[in-house]
């Protein structure tokens, strides 16, 4: 079978939607950190702004860690499939809009001169929690990061992505261009001014005036981005073959949902993105804490509790009606935390939510969203247990998903099988585990003890440890679905603070 290319797209199945007209060849956004979900979210908007609008914007993906989308883009002149899978059956639609993909490691100047090339209007990000090379308790750039202290030493060869940001800014400023816009997509509370934190910090390190530069002329806008978008399998590749009639080495699968919410303040331009149907809004903030706190947070909670459960994917574990309880049990814990954003019912968010993560056509697996789960608990769950906390109110729920990302972090599944722990602090989870030797009391405090994950607040707390030991406690005797079906047992507001679900 042929490869997907310009040269080949005649011979696309005549059902699959193409690109109408020229390749974009005008203003440029450069995307570090070019996976699935940027190509099946950004490069989406991008396209159809394109072609509503009449505009030529194009986005070259930058890998900062590995060749593999480079060596599957290339051949293909950039071009992919997008496969919405809804549960009505799948649609195919060919997107155009990458143009190129760089390998940072490869040619760190080379993403450094397209960053300072003037066509280079806004640069977007979708680098994970980790890529910010930040301590997510305080936001603060980390310092003792081995990729900060090299891009401090060496500030022409980055590896980090504040560290090419900077340089990428640094060499405009001396060639008397204007810094791009800075947009971050990564489910950060409050990105755009997290990024920001970072690069100004990072800049002040390498030159006062540069960060005095960035300051004054630079924008760092937030936004809120949500598709739920699983890692593409063998299986999703042959049939996206059999569908267009020609090879995609990578194709994107998305679910039909899909919402960009972006604070609206770009300093050189931007697609008509509103035409494809993204928000712009002059406060992003409620629409990315509904998301972080509802999506993200019931996510997480699903994933790791799903996965000691057994369930391969999140359509699996909704279907199990003991997390579909305990995710409704969690989610009225959250929404008193939540300022609705205009127009939304949150109890009605919560039951979408529900519905989207049923869809049995989305193949997200629970392993693949419990990656790095050091880098997402406090922006997903940790802020919520503080509000309700500093309020004494009973989070029974949210102190159960937290204990599931203790127990799978401790490395064994129920079976005793190891876990492929993914995440910067795998090694310290396994000292943490290894000498708890089974304790619950002991796994709990080693956790809790995680500073950079819980701060000096939580860790400092007893009740937070009696009750994450108790938590620790029920699932690693009974198991997390024993442990679930005793759960919705108690009354959602008894006690008051903790409450454990071996109570």
């Amino acid at each position: 079978m042929e490869r997907l290319s310009p040269a080949t797209l005649a011979k696309l199945v005549p059902s699959v939607a193409r690109p109408a007209g020229a390749r974009p060849a005008g203003p440029r956004i450069v995307h570090l950190g070019l996976g699935a979900f940027a190509r099946a979210h950004l490069a989406v908007y991008t396209q159809e702004a394109n072609a509503k609008a009449g505009t030529a914007w194009q986005i070259v993906g930058v890998s900062l860690q590995r060749p593999d989308m480079r060596e599957a883009l290339k051949p293909q002149a950039g071009l992919y499939t997008l496969v919405t899978r809804a549960p009505e059956g799948p649609i195919f639609e060919i997107l155009d809009v990458v143009t190129d993909v760089l390998v940072a490691p490869e040619n760190p100047a080379a993403v450094v001169d397209i960053l300072a090339d003037a066509a280079t209007r806004i640069v977007t990000l979708t680098v994970t929690e980790k890529g910010y090379c930040h301590l997510p308790s305080t936001g603060r750039l980390n310092l003792e990061h081995p990729d900060i202290g090299h891009d401090l030493a060496h500030p022409d060869a980055p590896r980090s992505a504040p560290g090419f940001l900077v340089a990428g800014l640094a060499k405009r400023r001396a060639l008397g261009l204007p810094p791009f816009t800075l947009l971050s997509c990564d489910n950060l509370p409050s990105n755009g001014r997290v990024l920001r934190g970072l690069v100004l910090e990072f800049a002040a390190k390498v030159d006062p005036a540069l960060g005095a530069w960035i300051e004054s002329e630079a924008a760092f806008p937030c936004c809120m981005v949500d598709r739920i978008v699983p890692a593409t399998t063998p299986a999703d590749i042959a049939e996206t073959a059999a569908a267009i009639g020609l090879q995609d080495a990578s194709p994107v699968i998305g679910e039909p949902f899909r919402q960009w919410a972006i604070e609206d303040h770009f300093v050189s331009g931007r697609p008509a993105w509103e035409m494809a149907g993204a928000e712009m809004v002059t406060e992003v903030a409620p629409y990315e804490f509904m998301k972080l706190r509802m999506l993200n947070g019931a996510h997480s909670s699903l994933a790791y509790l799903g996965y000691l459960a057994g369930h391969e994917t999140v359509a699996e574990a909704t279907a199990d009606p003991l997390i579909a309880a305990f995710l409704e049990r969690l989610w009225a814990e959250i929404i008193p935390t939540v300022p609705a954003p205009p127009g939304v019912d949150l109890a009605i968010y919560a039951r979408r939510l529900l519905e989207r993560f049923r869809n049995p056509a989305i193949r997200h697996r629970t392993w693949q969203i419990a990656m790095d789960g050091s880098q997402k608990l406090p922006q997903r769950l940790l802020g919520t247990l503080r509000w309700r906390l500093e309020r004494g109110l009973p989070s029974p729920a949210l102190t159960l998903g937290i204990a599931g990302w203790m127990r799978y972090a401790s490395g064994q599944d129920e079976r005793g099988r190891p876990i492929d722990i993914r995440d910067p602090l795998a090694a310290r989870f396994a000292e943490i585990s290894s000498a708890a030797k089974g304790d619950a009391a002991a796994l709990a405090r080693g956790f809790l003890g995680l500073e950079a994950v819980f701060g000096t607040d939580l860790s400092a707390r007893d009740d937070l440890h009696s009750a994450f030991a108790g938590e620790l406690h029920a699932l690693l005797s009974r198991g997390a679905r024993q442990t679930l079906a005793h759960f919705p047992n108690r009354p959602p507001n008894a006690g008051a603070g903790i409450q454990r679900s071996d109570a």
